[in-house]
């Protein structure tokens, strides 16, 4: 089975397969093939035990994609970290921001993290439909988070201004994003 199969066969085995958590970790999880390095991981970070509790907590009846999901996550778990990453510093930021501190929100800022140190636009990692599922998991889950990005930013560029600004690094060519000649890059349609 490739991963283009597994995110159909992860939401027929989920209890709620049409909330956005659901298919962000649906997503994610499926699409660990595509990603590089330590990140192919079904959700990073995440020990054997805990992928166990999150997918009998989402997924219940897909215990016969445990023995997959465990190899894709030994194989991640051998391949060294490249450089400077982003990774812990990203989920730690989502962690801090979580609206509850139920084991699943954990998850999430997990497969946030992971799905971050992919390429595409962040919902097209999760592997959710569109940028409305998205807000709706970050309005939801990681609501402090959601607000502070009141433009509307592209979520992993918003995630990385959020890193730097913390750091103290400038990044940003303008004191403001409307003046900036990069706004289109930050702002504005995903497709």
């Amino acid at each position: 089975m490739n991963a283009t199969d597994l995110r159909p066969h992860l939401l027929a085995f989920a209890r709620h397969p049409q909330r956005p958590e659901t298919q962000a970790l649906a997503g994610t999880i499926a699409l660990a093939p595509r990603r590089r390095g330590a990140w192919r991981a079904p959700v990073a970070g995440l020990c054997a035990n805990e992928l166990d509790l999150l997918l009998l907590d989402y997924f219940p009846a897909a215990a016969p994609l445990r023995p997959l999901l465990h190899i894709w996550r030994e194989e991640a778990e051998a391949e060294a970290r490249q450089g400077v990453d982003e990774f812990d510093d990203l989920l730690n930021l989502l962690l801090s921001h979580q609206t509850t501190t139920a084991p699943d929100s954990r998850w999430l800022a997990h497969a946030i993290a992971t799905a971050s140190m992919a390429d595409n636009h962040l919902w097209q990692d999760l592997g959710l439909p569109g940028r409305v599922e998205l807000n709706t998991l970050m309005q939801t889950r990681f609501t402090a988070l959601k607000d502070k990005n009141s433009g509307d930013m592209k979520w992993k560029k918003f995630f990385y201004r959020q890193l730097c600004e913390a750091a103290g690094v400038l990044i940003c060519k303008s004191p403001s994003c409307a003046n900036c000649c990069d706004y289109s890059h930050c702002f504005g349609a995903e497709t």
